[in-house]
């Protein structure tokens, strides 16, 4: 049961600052893992500010689909579900089945500007909701997480932060809530221009999240790859001023930074992460990407039925990549019960 009592909030704890020692998760012996993860919301237009009206909700008749599709490969999807989805009926109709199967599971995606209570000016700045006042963050995720579990039945254990947007009292909302997995970190991105977080230098393996070890944090996987990818954290951030450099670069193989995810990855691209991220030893590989994807026209990815087909196909070709490689699938619960033993 949910807490009514404000948490302490306490920076030490807290997700945005990387650790200044890292207390990596110890996992079981084992092969490597990956999870495939879906930032799932509302269709809306990228190119336009924030905004509490105005989107779509069409791609949820494709979640059935995805879901089928990852089943030939026994990869069980997590939908990270923000306010639009989680109330719409279409979405328990959608995924229902497929939940009480175990061939899905769902976590938390928070979208303050369509997430009640609406309280806060709707800005580029208030979209990040750790950017948020602590009360308002909390009530906000709260609301989200009750609705989840009427509508779907879940308590969700998994959170993700819309446009990675967690501030510094999101990890006690988090365990407040009884979330186990915070995925909102994107190592080796960083959004402060707009108002974000800076991940450039946060781990890209688990790791806990405070000395009670009750929140780990799994970040979205990216890696550099190329002759120069050992120093990639370092060199990166400066080269970064010269965008033509950075192209360069990559062209010429030295240094590159590839995110697990088919939303401007190419299959040789994300191959070469997996492979990069395997010689680094990283126990889990989390994938992502957005629900509107899942048809054409919602996002620049898939414009059109040809898109959407590559994007299919690159998922093929990624998870026969990772059955080669010995990376098996995992899901929230099994990831969470090798916490247990952790």
């Amino acid at each position: 049961m949910v807490s009514s009592v404000s948490p302490e909030v306490s920076p030490e704890v807290g997700i945005v600052a990387p650790p200044r020692q890292p207390d990596f998760v110890r996992f079981p012996a084992g092969a490597p893992r990956f999870l495939v993860t879906i930032d799932t919301e509302e269709e809306f237009d990228w190119s336009r500010p924030p905004r509490r009206e105005g989107h779509g909700l069409e791609t949820i008749g494709q979640f059935a689909r995805f879901v089928e599709f990852c089943e030939g490969f026994g990869v069980v999807p997590v939908f990270l579900i923000d306010h639009p989805i989680a109330t719409a009926p279409e979405t328990a109709a959608a995924l229902g089945p497929a939940l009480a199967a175990g061939k899905a599971e769902v976590g938390i995606h928070l979208h303050p500007w369509v997430n009640p209570p609406f309280v806060e000016e709707v800005s580029e700045f208030n979209s990040f909701a750790g950017n948020l006042p602590f009360e308002i963050e909390r009530e906000k995720f709260l609301a989200l997480h009750a609705t989840i579990r009427t509508n779907l039945g879940v308590a969700p254990l998994i959170y993700r932060a819309g446009r990675y947007g967690v501030g510094p009292n999101s990890a006690a909302i988090l365990r407040e809530a009884g979330v186990v997995i915070d995925t909102s970190v994107r190592s080796l991105y960083e959004y402060t221009a707009i108002g974000g977080p800076d991940f450039r230098q946060h781990p890209r393996r688990p790791y806990w999240l405070g000395g009670e070890r009750r929140l780990v944090e799994a970040p979205v996987t990216a890696m550099f790859t190329g002759c120069l990818r050992r120093w990639g954290q370092t060199l990166y951030p400066l080269l970064g001023r010269v965008p033509r450099l950075l192209g360069a670069l990559a062209r010429g193989g030295l240094l590159e930074r590839i995110p697990l995810s088919p939303e401007g990855t190419t299959v040789a691209e994300g191959i070469r992460a997996i492979d990069a991220a395997l010689d680094d030893d990283l126990p889990l590989l989390v994938f992502s990407f957005h629900s509107p994807s899942l048809a054409p026209g919602h996002t620049p990815y898939v414009r059109d039925a040809a898109d959407l087909e590559t994007f299919y196909a690159w998922w093929r070709q990624i998870f026969a990549h990772l059955e080669r490689r010995g990376v098996a699938p995992t899901t929230v619960q099994e990831f969470t019960r090798s916490l247990a033993l952790a």
